[in-house]
């Protein structure tokens, strides 16, 4: 036997993705390549590995029995490559995060010089509902969390990041009123919402609830950016967070409409669980907010501190 480890990286991915070529993708390299690799793999045995029936590639039992001992050696070898940096003094792991749709325009600010002063930290982020992200927090599949409403039901700590405020906003052919309106004004309004457990939803449904506002007409869709489109688009209206929507209040694709109480202000919070075991990197990573999250809001969130005119 005189296999490679960049074999063992091809075949594994051809065993996950069931297809040379989307193997070949997500290793960044040519289809012809990958098929190369797997061939030289599969030369050194005498079962195959692999089979074609139709158009479709499928693993053999020996080829998954032998896709498990890749990974493993895989996994040996990942573990040979963190102890070495760690001896030279450098961190390595892997720390996960879980945050809501919106925070995407937040959390990579708080991320890129750890992430740049730390190059053997592997990072995971999911993306996704507040809902979602509660569960992997209670199910303690992730470091950190970031959300802007704190949940009531688990024992967490958290550090506030930044703030974060709402408005209702239009798109270019929306009426603007000049003078700030009542919250009544927004019963009229088609209004656009987030889904169910998003974090967006329920403190706008908290403010319409407060003024006893019950909207004519609504629709709902399930991502900020959707949302965002939509309003730009002149299906109605929505209050949106600050935050995701810099760009087109300075291109004037959206327009504030002044509203008695609002901005909505919350903050922006990276919660994890209190009785939560932390590995090297996030514990690294705390240390480092915590030193760090008012030099990043001054670099990147300055504009956020003005208020934007209505």
């Amino acid at each position: 036997m005189n296999y490679t480890l960049r074999q063992l990286e091809v075949f594994t991915k051809i065993c996950e993705h069931k297809s040379i070529t989307r193997a070949a993708e997500a290793l960044h390299m040519t289809q012809p390549a990958a098929s190369i690799q797997l061939k030289n793999f599969q030369d050194q045995f005498d079962i195959s590995l692999t089979e074609v029936i139709g158009r479709q590639l499928y693993v053999t039992a020996f080829g998954e029995e032998i896709h498990a001992a890749c990974i493993n050696i895989l996994n040996e070898t990942k573990k040979i490559e963190e102890t070495t940096m760690a001896y030279k003094g450098h961190l390595t792991g892997k720390m996960t995060l879980s945050i809501v749709s919106t925070a995407k325009y937040i959390m990579p600010y708080f991320l890129s010089d750890f992430l740049n002063e730390n190059p053997g930290v592997e990072l995971a982020m999911d993306v996704t509902n507040k809902s979602s992200v509660i569960q992997s927090l209670n199910a303690n599949s992730v470091d950190f969390s970031l959300v802007s409403i704190l949940p009531e039901a688990l024992a967490i700590q958290n550090i506030e990041l930044m703030k974060n405020t709402l408005y209702l906003v239009g798109g270019k052919a929306a009426k603007r009123p000049k003078k700030t309106q009542q919250p009544s004004f927004i019963a009229d309004l088609p209004l656009i919402y987030r889904e169910n457990g998003s974090g967006t939803r329920q403190t706008m449904e908290r403010f319409l609830e407060s003024h006893n506002i019950k909207p004519r007409k609504m629709m709902e869709l399930t991502s900020n950016e959707a949302v965002k489109q939509a309003v730009i688009a002149g299906l109605g209206y929505s209050i949106m967070p600050l935050i995701g929507i810099k760009n087109e209040l300075a291109q004037g694709d959206l327009n504030i409409i002044s509203v008695k109480g609002m901005p909505i202000e919350s903050s922006w919070n990276l919660i994890w669980l209190k009785s939560k075991k932390f590995s090297p990197p996030a514990k690294a990573f705390l240390e480092y907010i915590k030193a760090n999250k008012n030099d990043i809001m001054h670099r990147h969130f300055e504009w956020f501190e003005h208020k934007p005119k209505t």
